[in-house]
């Protein structure tokens, strides 16, 4: 598969089998939505690659847990990895990357938060982005947990600190995607 193999590219090791079984587990929840949804199979098939390439910008971050030491902090790897796609040609799946932390960021977070981030909104705008954020929130990247899906009151709980209004946001998510 072509992302894997892109994957590979920049990741290598427990890295990438990390990314790689964090990455597969979104896929796999991301398409279940786009299911209930009756997507199209062109929006499924973008959906399966950007779920899989999501977090390749992780491979410049330091997040030693991960043994990545790339030197930028973890919550840039969205930006990093929209950079990454770019350049490799593909800027539908770059806008992914970008747009899928949390419930996404608006440049108020990012201005309030004082995150070493461009200022400007970073939430996912199409319904392939939104339903890959989404899913996305139901997995981390600790190993020995990758496949664990996180029940929905932990994903608010992990949500609340950053406002009310990211919860509004996941809620809404819950309802529109059929996943309660």
């Amino acid at each position: 598969m072509w992302t894997t193999t892109l994957l590979a590219r920049y990741l290598d090791g427990d890295p990438f089998e990390i990314v790689l079984e964090h990455s597969r587990c979104v896929a796999a929840l991301a398409l279940e939505v786009a299911g209930r949804l009756s997507l199209s199979e062109e929006d499924r098939l973008f959906i399966a690659d950007a779920a899989l390439l999501h977090d390749i910008g992780v491979c410049q971050v330091d997040a030693a847990g991960l043994g990545l030491h790339g030197g930028n902090p973890y919550i840039m790897h969205g930006v990093l990895g929209r950079a990454i796609l770019e350049r490799e040609g593909y800027p539908l799946h770059a806008l992914v990357c970008e747009r899928h932390t949390g419930v996404g960021l608006t440049c108020e977070d990012i201005v309030r938060q004082k995150l070493p981030l461009p200022q400007r909104d970073m939430c996912p705008q199409s319904l392939p982005e939104q339903i890959i954020c989404f899913a996305d929130l139901f997995y981390s990247k600790k190993p020995g947990r990758l496949s664990e899906r996180k029940p929905v009151e932990r994903v608010r709980e992990k949500l609340l600190p950053f406002g009310k209004e990211k919860v509004a946001v996941f809620d809404g998510w819950l309802v529109r995607f059929g996943a309660e």
